[in-house]
């Protein structure tokens, strides 16, 4: 009998399907899940999985997985499906301040990915240079909900949200020194913000970003 049970139902109840959280997790615990997802010939999306899990994990598996090292996601089935069945869902845009905040980014972009959403990528457009924000002002506003990935001093969600119309998801990451190690200084900038309406998730959690995004997107699909 396993020690796990996967929650097949999650994507038709809530709109976000199962994802497996990897990082306290064994190799082979990961395996196990892997060998469950493909006897039912199910899609499946792991976060925190790092290169040495990964590494661990039987060649096999390693195979018949779409893993990305930088944000540490693995997808077994693709991602997307290739080819794909519906055209990707537009409306997201995701917002980096710098290339260091690309791992939490990404997780985010992978993570919307898988469900179907084109997820665009716009990066190193920080405060220390707000014209690189400026230049992209258009597809800001074109967007109908941002994720904003930022560490340091967070100031980018402010920024940004006071710029758009649409909803704006702050994602704290952990990238900084000094006061802002760990996330800490961000995810505070991002809870007193001065710009109304700013949606927060905890530090580096790029899945919950997204999981936020695709919920918001999908208001009067279902």
């Amino acid at each position: 009998m396993s020690d796990f049970t996967l929650d097949w139902e999650r994507e038709a109840r809530t709109g976000v399907a199962e994802a497996v959280l990897c990082e306290p997790k064994t190799p082979a615990q990961i395996a196990a899940i892997l060998e469950t997802a493909a006897t039912n010939g199910a899609r499946l999306l792991l976060t925190r999985l790092s290169p040495a899990q990964h590494d661990e994990l039987p060649e096999t598996w390693r195979a018949r997985l779409d893993f990305d090292a930088l944000s540490r996601t693995a997808i077994l089935g693709g991602a997307p499906p290739d080819p794909p069945p519906d055209p990707p869902i537009e409306g997201a845009l995701i917002v980096a301040a710098g290339t260091a905040d690309l791992g939490a980014a990404r997780e985010a972009a992978r993570t919307l990915a898988f469900h179907g959403h084109a997820a665009p990528v716009i990066a190193d457009v920080g405060v220390a240079g707000l014209w690189r924000l400026n230049a992209q002002l258009g597809r800001l506003r074109d967007a109908r909900v941002l994720i904003v990935a930022a560490g340091m001093e967070g100031a980018l969600f402010s920024v940004v949200a006071g710029l758009v119309a649409a909803p704006v998801i702050a994602l704290p990451t952990s990238v900084g020194y000094g006061v802002a190690s760990g996330g800490a200084a961000a995810l505070n900038a991002a809870l007193s913000s001065c710009a109304p309406g700013v949606m927060v998730m905890n530090v580096d959690n790029g899945f919950g970003a997204a999981a936020a995004a695709i919920k918001i997107l999908g208001v009067g699909r279902r």
